[in-house]
């Protein structure tokens, strides 16, 4: 096991903003590293932290029992927050005070290899973050027109050369199938012929791991259970780290507020500091929101 699995992105602002209270409950539905969850503890909360990749699980197990002697008030899940409410439901967490959501991949993802993630390291064109998944980014590449690949690319990548891109994608599988990361990045970058602040093929991959993890409406559905979670004055604080998540964040808490839900706190999004950036230049497209639930609700 790596010795650093992710580093927690906005760890005191996210934490802070649950305003945890000693003996009340929160759901870190991205366990990741545990970061949040362990500050959560640290802080006298009571965490069921959950994640789709056994290694975080498994990780994290260990980094509590090293780092927490109340490891007794972390409950540890694998599972998708898409079944947030039932996963809740099964160990106890029917109402809580707070849940988080940190979005996006964590560093040990990206750093493995052979989980497909980065175009910077040669491995398989996988991204699943649940490995139980049936779906490739290989199996997109090899297999999806050119349209299709067009309107991909566009859609969840937001890529301006998203056609130029599909067509050189289509014409090199027709020589052989397309399975490497560093295979599809040079393509992109030999297509683009460009280097801007972020590398070429970084709007395409994005687009892809997108998709593989049916993200947006995973998100989607996800806020729309935790919110229905939620005790009286209890918070929901999403990190996200692209335009498309923040909009998803940002539509659904103002959705929330026009049902008399809740009110959303932060009307614009917290960003990292100057010194989180210097540590961790991963943090740069950061934004933290927070919706608080009302006290009124029926």
């Amino acid at each position: 096991m790596v010795r650093d699995f992710h580093v927690s992105v906005m760890l005191s602002e996210a934490v802070d903003a649950l305003h945890v209270e000693k003996g009340k409950k929160y759901i870190d539905a991205t366990l990741g590293g545990g970061g949040h969850a362990i500050e959560i503890v640290k802080r006298g909360g009571i965490v069921l932290g959950i994640d789709v990749d056994l290694d975080a699980i498994n990780y994290v197990e260990e980094k509590i029992k090293n780092q927490i002697a109340n490891s007794k008030n972390a409950t540890l899940v694998r599972g998708n927050f898409l079944q947030i409410t039932e996963i809740a439901r099964e160990n106890g967490f029917e109402e809580v005070s707070g849940i988080l959501f940190d979005l996006g991949v964590s560093s040990y993802q990206f750093d493995k290899a052979e989980r497909g993630f980065s175009f910077q390291r040669e491995g398989p064109l996988d991204m699943r973050m649940d490995q139980s998944l049936s779906v490739k980014a290989a199996d997109l590449i090899n297999g999806l027109t050119k349209a299709e690949l067009t309107k991909l690319f566009d859609k969840y990548g937001e890529e301006r050369f998203a056609k130029k891109i599909a067509g050189a994608i289509v014409k090199a599988r027709l020589e052989q199938p397309i399975h490497k990361t560093t295979e599809l990045s040079g393509i992109i970058e030999r297509t683009t012929g460009i280097r801007e602040k972020i590398h070429p093929a970084t709007r395409v991959f994005q687009a892809l791991r997108i998709a593989v993890n049916d993200e947006i409406h995973v998100l989607e559905d996800a806020l729309g259970q935790s919110v229905r979670l939620l005790e009286d004055a209890g918070r929901i604080v999403v990190i996200s780290f692209h335009s498309l998540e923040d909009r998803v964040v940002k539509r659904a808490f103002l959705e929330f507020e026009d049902q008399g839900l809740g009110s959303m706190v932060t009307r614009k999004p917290i960003l990292p500091s100057e010194h989180e950036l210097r540590e961790n230049p991963r943090a740069r497209s950061a934004k933290l929101r927070v919706f608080a639930r009302t006290t009124n609700y029926e």
